[in-house]
This record gives structure tokens, C-alpha cells and sequence, in this order.
């Protein structure tokens, strides 16, 4: 039984953070340092290190990271079994798993349940390059509802993720609830300004981010625009084959691939704030960070009508297309978009308020298994009672 009087001793689990990127690993940062900051918490982060080369145990800002190694070091279904011992063992009050679609969640999970911590879990489901691992999701899903019926609470970021996981696994949709990603950046500084037909696509350069469909709607854009050009933010195994493609279509001067250090949200802010519009063409995002943070900015976003992207179609904040739109409409999008007046700040949720949603499900999860805790006591002394 936890003791409300001191903090709750909260344990974050995820496969990859920081300096490893994406939406999860920035959502656990994001939320991290503003739940590092509550009297009523005492969290701790514990990740996997691919490399052998990271600190075993790091102060962030407000809370510790622990890393386990973890093999094998070039695959995203790795394990690593140091997580096991450090679940089972560090006393705590709540088990958060932030991911769920490698091994890590799982061995987690099953850490959990035999300790008897209660755990909750954040899905974070993302797309894959393969055709073939994409296609086995749904089996995935289904495979894991006896763990997933265990947790206290399951957690979209997105509606669309909420129903997904309820009709994969035939859960009560009382278990679920939806807390979305925020999407705070730093104000950027009053001299960046909108650059004249600069398109930006953020995000890990994978084939399934559709960073490559950008590039072909970057050729007819420029057709009608001369100044058009592409940013793509971001760094990953793909980026060869996107020089190549703008090479092969003639618009490799008008390409620029770079990355924004981790964590560096000024300069994500001073990226996104030079874009007249941004594209978001990926195949699937439980609910899309960069994307987000454009709207935050008050930037633009064409989009694939599609995952948790859709979503923010169907609230009317993204300009939506149907996936594998002709590169000319995509184009004709995309121009058009930038062409728009900036809007005031819509009211998106924030980092805040996302942490703040987590912190009162830390809270709800543990009153509620003291609540149980106390009254299977009373049930038990009655029992003996009546034996007598």
C-alpha cells in the first residue's frame, strides 16, 4: 500500500529516449521534465542503451534515467533483461510503459505483473518501412490483450489509437482514455520569418514517413513556383535514396536534408517558424508530434487523412488528402496552404496539460489498488471472524 503523504515513486519505461529520436522519445522528455517538477511524484525513466557507450544512470531535468544494455544493437525488436531487475526491485508504486509495439513493452509488462506493481500503459503505435511487419500489427495486438487486460489503464494519444486497441482486443472501453501529445515549442525569436516557398517534412527518415512523396510534389510545385523548396528535418537510413530521387527529378539544389539535435526544441522552433507550410505524408502517426508543433506555430499542415493524423483532419486543423494522392494535387495543396494567413494559436493541448492528465492517472491507478488493498483486509478479518 503506497503512502499518500510522500511522492508516488513512478517508473517510465520505453525503448528508446534521448539522444535517440522520435515522437515517443520526445514525448517521454516532454512530459518528463514537467512531471520531474511535481511535489507529488518521484519519477524515474529506464531505457535501453543499443550502443554500450551511454551513462548506466543519468540526471535529467528533474528526474533519473537508467539505462540496460540491450541486443541486438541494430534492431528495433531488442531486448534488454537488466530491465527486469529494475522493475522487479526498485519499490515501485506505479509502472508506466510509454510503447508498445517492440519487445520491450512486453518483457515489462510481464515484470510488472509478477511483482504485483500495477502498470498502465501509453500505446505510441508507429508505421514500419516493411510491408510484411506493418501487416502483422493487427495479430500484435491481439497477441498481447492478455497482458494489455492486466494494466490498470491503456492510454491513446489519439482517438483513432483508443479504437484500434478497443476493437484489436475486445477491452471494456472503460479501461481506455485518450491524453494527446502537446505541442509546445519555444516562442522563436521576432527576426524568422515565413521564408518565401519553404516547405518543411520533419521526422525519422524512413520510407514509410513519406519524405519521398514531398520530394515528388516539390518537382510540380516548382513548375508553378520557382522559389518553391523542401526542408526535411530529421536523420535515419533513408536519406541516400531521398538525395537520389531529388537528383533524379531535378530538384536536388532545391533539397535540404538536416538534422535538429535532440532535445533542441529552440531550434525545432526556429526550423518550423521559416516554413509557409508543412507536410505530413507519412503512412501512419498515432498522433503526430511535428505535426503538432507546426499547429502550435500557427503553421500550416497538408496531410494524409489517415492514423492520427486523421484526427486532426476531422477537427479541421489539417489540410487533408487521401494517402497516395498524385503528386500535382499534393502540389496544389501544399501551395495553396502556404498561401493562407497564419491563425492565432488554436487551443491544442500542451505538454502541461499532458503531464497533468498522467499524473492524475498515476493518482486514480494507486488509490484505486489501496482502495482494493483495504478492502480485501476487511474482507479477510470478517472471514476469520466468523471461523471463530
Amino acid at each position: 500500500m503506497s503512502d499518500s503523504r510522500r511522492p508516488l515513486r513512478v517508473l517510465q519505461v520505453t525503448a528508446r529516449y534521448l539522444p535517440d529520436l522520435g515522437g515517443t522519445e520526445t514525448h517521454v522528455h516532454e512530459v518528463g521534465r514537467r512531471l520531474g517538477r511535481r511535489d507529488d511524484l518521484d519519477l524515474t525513466v529506464l531505457t535501453t542503451d543499443r550502443t554500450g557507450r551511454r551513462p548506466r544512470v543519468q540526471r535529467a531535468e528533474g528526474f533519473d534515467v537508467l539505462r540496460r544494455q540491450a541486443w541486438p544493437r541494430g534492431s528495433d525488436y531488442h531486448l534488454a533483461p537488466g530491465l527486469v531487475n529494475v522493475i522487479r526491485r526498485g519499490g515501485w508504486d506505479l509502472v508506466h510503459l510509454q510503447g508498445i509495439h517492440t519487445a520491450v513493452p512486453i518483457l515489462g509488462m510481464l515484470a510488472a505483473r509478477r511483482a504485483g506493481i500495477p502498470y498502465v500503459v501509453t500505446f505510441h503505435t508507429g508505421g514500419h518501412s516493411s510491408g510484411a511487419r506493418t501487416s502483422m500489427r493487427s495479430a500484435q495486438w491481439k497477441a498481447l490483450s492478455p497482458l494489455l487486460r492486466d494494466a490498470r489503464r491503456l492510454i491513446g494519444v489519439s482517438r483513432f489509437e483508443r479504437d484500434l486497441f478497443q476493437g484489436a482486443t475486445g477491452i471494456s472501453p472503460d479501461r481506455f482514455t485518450v491524453i494527446r501529445n502537446g505541442g509546445g515549442l519555444p516562442t522563436a525569436p521576432a527576426e524568422v520569418r515565413p521564408i518565401a516557398g519553404r516547405i518543411v517534412s520533419s521526422g525519422r527518415l524512413e520510407r514509410y514517413k513519406g519524405h519521398h512523396r514531398v520530394i515528388e510534389a516539390l518537382a510540380a510545385a516548382r513548375r508553378r513556383q520557382p522559389e518553391a523548396h523542401l526542408v526535411i528535418l530529421g536523420a535515419g537510413p533513408f536519406e541516400a535514396d531521398l538525395r537520389a530521387l531529388a537528383d533524379r527529378l531535378g530538384v536536388g539544389r532545391s533539397v535540404t536534408i538536416r538534422a535538429v539535435p535532440p532535445g533542441d526544441r529552440d531550434a525545432m522552433a526556429r526550423e518550423l517558424a521559416s516554413a509557409t507550410v508543412v507536410a505530413a505524408l507519412s503512412d501512419y502517426e498515432a498522433h503526430p508530434v511535428g505535426v503538432m508543433e507546426a499547429l502550435a506555430l500557427g503553421v500550416p499542415v497538408v496531410g494524409y487523412d489517415v492514423a492520427g493524423t486523421g484526427d486532426l483532419v476531422a477537427d479541421g486543423l489539417v489540410t487533408g488528402l487521401a494517402p497516395e494522392t498524385p503528386a500535382e494535387r499534393v502540389a496544389d495543396a501544399l501551395l495553396a496552404a502556404a498561401r493562407t494567413r497564419r491563425t492565432a494559436a488554436v487551443d491544442l493541448p500542451t505538454w502541461e496539460s499532458c503531464a497533468d492528465e498522467l499524473a492524475t492517472v498515476y493518482r486514480t491507478v494507486v488509490d484505486e489498488v489501496d482502495q482494493e488493498e483495504e478492502e480485501a483486509k476487511k474482507a479477510g478479518k470478517g472471514g476469520a471472524q466468523e471461523g471463530r
